[in-house]
């Protein structure tokens, strides 16, 4: 039976620094909650500014804030539209490396139905002829982990 090498990380702290870690870099780009909830709105469709504050009663100035920044990562891009007699305005929709972000909203929703108090949800996120969609866990042979124990974290 091989043995591996004793490892340099200590038990007691993560194996990669957080300079170097893929999932921190994610976590202080999105982690946010009100920046998770404008991406709610985003894939809910929903792309002015009036609309995303009033649905989440979220303070102007932040959500101008958390948009300019979703906008500066490439996150969101503008969609410019304008109501008959209205002055020109920018919407927000989600740019190709936004809907990558997709399984991870859809995997937050069904974490929350399992294990938040409030059931399954009514928002349903589907595809367009009306299949709901699952996240899971996979390896890289292609078959999927049933049990999310059996994950560890581990330098490369």
């Amino acid at each position: 039976m091989a043995v591996d090498p004793p490892s340099s990380v200590s038990p007691h702290r993560a194996p990669v620094p957080l300079a170097e870690c893929a999932l921190a870099r994610a976590i202080e780009t999105i982690g946010d909650g009100w920046t998770l909830l404008i991406l709610r709105e985003a894939l809910c469709r929903v792309e002015r500014f009036d609309a995303i504050r009033d649905d989440l009663g979220i303070p102007r100035s932040v959500l101008a804030e958390r948009l300019n920044r979703l906008v500066a990562e490439g996150i969101l891009e503008h969609r410019p539209y304008r109501e008959p007699g209205r002055r020109p305005r920018k919407g927000y929709v989600l740019t190709t490396k936004g809907l990558a972000l997709v399984p991870t909203l859809v995997a937050l929703r069904h974490w929350a139905e399992g294990n938040l108090p409030g059931g399954r949800s009514r928002l349903r996120l589907q595809t367009p002829d009306g299949q709901e969609v699952f996240t899971c866990l996979m390896r890289a042979d292609g078959s999927v982990l049933d049990d999310p124990a059996d994950v560890t974290a581990a330098a490369s």
